[in-house]
């Protein structure tokens, strides 16, 4: 049986032969033997009896998750972490007894996959924004959790046969939506591929066997023409003293899928579904081999592109050439073998068994989502507003552009030179009046495209207006033009903050509705001062004022204020800690006080 028969098609299910299994397959956990394998007793013995709703024994669909770590070549802790995964909703395990026996790292694990709830994609709840906060910050504090369920997630579609229609196309909108960006941004394109290919699977099954179909056939076509282009570079590349290996591979279903509708052809039309996977030693060696390519076929223009010099935002290296090969173009991919490395396994490469060597090949803290994660952790956003910012930023595709001076700036898709400006600095952002692209002057309102060197121009005496918000796509330009706003502007209204602050009171009234009248504490008739609800800031009324849930402020408490990034004015408790922490607090700090009537 290979690892890939042991991962996706078991149909072993006596406990003891699993785990004998495991060990012949993947050899490199034998020196954890011992934790690896109480921990699969262990499971056994609390999950003893159980059956899956498919009437399997309950240990298989833990076991093969492991299976799917260990074949990225994750630690034992995150192979332990697999066959815990979902341990705590049985009502015998307590979290105490793990971490005892398996340590805190373990422990961290399986309480962070037991924080995230399945996602429901379709339904855009705020239950769902919540869901997805909690899988990304605990992302943030150990990402061996996301890589335990994104093994999960990928079992369980990989097993979604005897499912209804309804709850495969719920699984497979889930994948398309979340777990295969996620995979793509933590750099598993292994996983990205095979999630996108069985939510196409379920989501349009005509659209996917009629790709299956053709490139089975194709395959069948070419293997004359590929085996023919890989002796010649190969020959190509023996005369330089070059040692490569090559390999010639069918593009992933969903690709082609993504390539029929953006040219609106059928899969039959389309001649590009194979491409060249071209391995060297050194970065030297890559450029070299791109110019023997391109001396045995021509290019076509425009599509080389340069990931070496400029890597993805997951990690991702590799130099890609497209080529005019017996008249039909063919996609070539050169690249080290330690960054091929990175390319299939992403993140999961800092753990992977060095065998002498000391480096990371990843640098979990250099990934740009685990910076914009922390950021966003330590910002006080609404779920809705979280949501929206997680789908059109986090995982989106993206652009890479440069400032005049050469330093690479990456955007998403969509953005505008005010995105730029406030990713350079804020007061550059707050004055921008206009931008060149590669020399030329653009409108502001125009998406940027990949490559462009960006110039922009200030004026002292501009400022933020309201239609640029029409024009932004990252989350940091959005948030100070808000601000700015908010805090200049008195005829602007936060729509955002407006909906919010009412859903809050809303809140607060059903909340109050619900509490039990308590004997004195109505207010007396007749007295001099009435409430009004309201809070004046710096003496003016007009000002969007949100209360802060941590604190709960009521009148009469004493109150402070604060200009949030995206809410008008926040009112806390003038003891409240976490007002108190708030950063940069002492430059935005309003004075605020109750209104009365």
């Amino acid at each position: 049986m290979t690892q890939e028969e042991f991962v996706s098609n078991n149909e072993i299910t006596d406990p003891n032969v699993l785990i004998s299994e495991f060990f012949e397959l993947f050899p490199d956990y034998k020196k954890d033997e011992r934790k690896i394998v109480s921990a699969w007793e262990f499971l056994l013995k609390k999950t003893e009896g159980m059956k899956r709703s498919c009437g399997k024994p309950y240990c298989l669909h833990p076991m093969r998750v492991a299976a799917i770590l260990a074949r990225n070549k994750l630690d034992a802790d995150s192979i332990v972490g697999g066959f815990f995964h979902n341990l705590l909703s049985v009502p015998t395990v307590q979290l105490e007894e793990i971490k005892d026996g398996w340590g805190d790292a373990v422990a961290t694990i399986i309480q962070g996959t037991a924080r995230i709830t399945n996602l429901q994609i379709s339904s855009k709840t705020l239950q769902q924004a919540d869901s997805i906060r909690k899988m990304l910050f605990a992302m943030v504090d150990d990402v061996r959790v996301i890589m335990v369920k994104l093994a999960d997630r990928l079992d369980r579609i990989r097993n979604l046969k005897g499912y209804d229609n309804k709850t495969q196309r719920a699984v497979a909108a889930e994948v398309i939506d979340i777990w295969a960006p996620l995979a793509d941004r933590l750099g598993m394109k292994g996983e990205k591929n095979e999630l996108e290919d069985l939510s196409l699977k379920y989501s349009n099954p005509d659209v996917f066997q009629q790709i299956k179909a053709i490139v089975s056939a194709k395959k069948d076509e070419r293997s004359n023409y590929l085996e023919s282009a890989v002796q010649k570079i190969s020959g190509a590349a023996a005369k330089a003293g070059i040692k490569v290996s090559v390999k010639s591979r069918a593009k992933h279903f969903y690709s082609i899928y993504q390539k029929m509708r953006k040219r609106n052809k059928e899969a039959s039309e389309l001649f590009d579904l194979f491409a060249l996977r071209i391995l060297c030693d050194t970065v030297p060696e890559c450029y070299t081999l791109v110019g023997l390519a391109h001396s045995l076929w021509k290019p076509l223009d425009g599509r080389f592109k340069d990931y070496i010099a400029m890597p993805k935002a997951n990690g991702y290296q590799s130099l890609h050439t497209t080529v005019l090969c017996e008249d039909k173009p063919l996609e070539i991919q050169i690249r080290t073998r330690e960054m091929d490395n990175v390319a299939q396994h992403g993140v999961a490469s800092h753990w992977l068994y060095k065998k002498g060597s000391t480096h990371d090949s990843v640098d979990l803290k250099g990934l740009p989502i685990f910076n914009q994660l922390r950021e966003l952790r330590e910002k006080h956003v609404d779920d809705e507003s979280f949501f929206s910012e997680f789908k059109n930023e986090l995982l989106a595709d993206e652009i890479v552009v440069f400032t005049p001076k050469g330093d690479v700036i990456q955007l998403p898709v969509g953005s505008s030179a005010i995105d730029f400006a406030y990713q350079i600095h804020s007061g550059i952002g707050e004055k921008i009046v206009g931008a060149k692209a590669d020399g030329k002057i653009i409108p502001l309102s125009q998406p940027l495209q990949n490559t462009q060197i960006i110039e922009i121009l200030t004026n002292p005496k501009s400022h933020p207006v309201e239609g640029w918000l029409k024009w932004t796509k990252t989350s940091k330009a959005r948030q100070k033009i808000r601000a700015w706003l908010t805090a200049n502007d008195q005829g602007f209204v936060d729509k955002g903050a407006q909906k919010q602050a009412e859903a809050n009171e809303r809140q607060a009234a059903a909340n109050k509705a619900r509490q039990p009248h308590k004997k004195g504490t109505a207010p007396q008739a007749g007295a001099a001062v009435r409430h009004s609800g309201k809070v004046r800031v710096e003496n003016d009324k007009n000002y969007m004022v949100t209360f802060a849930k941590c604190c709960n402020p009521t009148y009469p408490q004493p109150i402070a204020g604060y200009v949030s990034r995206s809410r008008g004015v926040t009112i806390h408790r003038v003891d409240c800690s976490i007002f108190l922490r708030i950063p940069d607090l002492e430059r935005r700090m309003v004075d605020v006080s109750w209104e009365d009537q």
